[in-house]
């Protein structure tokens, strides 16, 4: 996920909440004086008014009161969590939260249903968001520490199909509006944006340091160089479904067009697909140009369209 997120600022009267949530629990005040559970977390009782509360832990079940999907990501740093599944959940003390559902599938969402917490740590300083899932459900913890996310799907596999680079027509068939499946997904984290800022001498802030970026920057926190998400793609997995043989030598002979369309957030998966744009004869040999795109995942617009060249010759 985008480390970029907005992120909840705890304050003297919440901390408690988050602190708990860090630890794997929810806390929420009861009233001393009337028996009330309060949330949000206030000085005073909201029903009796007393200032006679304190925290207590509960268990976290409850019901889920109402939610909704939205497929439209309000920053690209959420555009990796399409659809998201926000909800309502009455607990069973009788307070209610906002939060989101995890683990579920659309159709497996009813109001009504019986819901748990999941405590779901969302950054390697552990800061942790209260969801919800469904009774029966095991949601895996989340990991920061691997960089690359499993292979290619098994929908994406596609059968290996060799065609000699002297079939013009086969080469020709190729050419197609349609693109293929999605490739395996790849995490551009921080430490990966800082590496190559090394490496490159490309250390504008807008890469290297989150915290003018939070306060300054345009995306609400540090982005990716271009030039790294064109790089990575050596490391995204696209299933082509075919193989061209019976060339001496392949080169990467450079780029049509080369765009950034939109932003990578630190700490996104991306993706890539591609399609043959066109293959030609040219005096050297057969130029087969490949239009890859590359994109957050969950995100409808590329953040990078390179339409690549490969001469066999």
């Amino acid at each position: 996920m985008s480390t970029n997120k907005p992120m909840p600022v705890p304050t003297e009267i919440s901390a408690p909440f988050w602190d708990g949530l860090k630890a794997g629990r929810l806390s929420l005040q009861r009233c001393n004086s009337c028996g009330h559970w309060i949330f949000f977390p206030r000085r005073h009782c909201d029903k009796c008014w007393s200032h006679d509360v304190e925290w207590r832990e509960v268990a976290g079940t409850g019901t889920l009161y109402t939610y909704t999907l939205t497929r439209i990501p309000t920053l690209p740093d959420f555009a990796d969590e399409m659809p998201q599944k926000m909800a309502v959940v009455e607990l069973d003390e009788g307070v209610r939260i906002n939060t989101t559902l995890v683990g579920l599938a659309e159709d497996e969402i009813a109001v009504g249903m019986r819901v748990k917490p999941v405590f779901d740590k969302v950054k390697p300083d552990g800061t942790t968001l209260l969801r919800f899932t469904g009774l029966d459900k095991t949601v895996a913890p989340r990991s920061f520490d691997e960089p690359e996310a499993a292979a290619v799907p098994e929908e994406a596999a596609v059968p290996m199909r060799q065609i000699p680079v002297g079939d013009e027509a086969a080469l020709q068939a190729l050419v197609s509006d349609e693109f293929t499946p999605w490739s395996n997904q790849i995490v551009v984290d921080q430490a990966l944006i800082d590496e190559f800022a090394r490496l490159s001498g490309d250390d504008y802030w807008i890469h290297t340091d989150p915290e003018k970026a939070r306060k300054q920057g345009p995306f609400g926190g540090t982005i990716a160089h271009g030039a790294l998400v064109q790089v990575l793609q050596s490391r995204l997995k696209i299933p082509l479904g075919f193989e061209v043989t019976g060339f001496t030598n392949m080169v990467n002979y450079g780029s049509d067009r080369l765009r950034f369309p939109s932003p990578v957030p630190a700490g996104a998966r991306i993706h890539a697909r591609a399609r043959v744009k066109r293959v030609e004869k040219v005096r050297s040999g057969t130029q087969l140009t490949l239009e890859v795109n590359i994109h957050v995942v969950g995100a409808e617009r590329p953040s990078v369209i390179n339409d690549l060249v490969i001469l066999y010759m």
